[in-house]
């Protein structure tokens, strides 16, 4: 089966908090796409399972989050790579467009 999504087409930004669309779920992996405005964040977080997630940077400017308050910077074309359990999250400097895939799907 394939399947296109046009994410740029499908989510769009929101003022008041970052915008989430699932972009594909099956039983072995999930795509999410994540828009954030400009100063918007998805806090430091982990999930108390095995796995591994990607962060990958479609446009903008911002940081991938950690543990002991690492800020790594982000751009588009960056991956971050970390286990599920990891704490991650991210900063939006500028508008932000994210994809982000997680095995298995939680």
């Amino acid at each position: 089966m394939l399947k296109k999504i046009e994410v740029f087409n499908e989510n769009d930004f929101d003022p008041k908090r970052f915008k989430r669309l699932i972009v594909h779920e099956s039983p072995y992996f999930k795509i999410l796409n994540f828009n954030f405005k400009a100063g918007q964040e998805l806090p430091i977080h982990s999930h108390d399972i095995d796995g591994q997630l990607s962060i990958t940077i479609l446009e903008g400017t911002g940081a991938f989050l950690g543990k002991d308050n690492a800020r790594i910077p982000a751009a588009p074309g960056d991956v971050l790579v970390s286990d599920i359990n990891e704490p991650h999250g991210i900063s939006a400097e500028t508008d932000l467009r994210v994809l982000v895939t997680i095995a298995p799907p939680i």
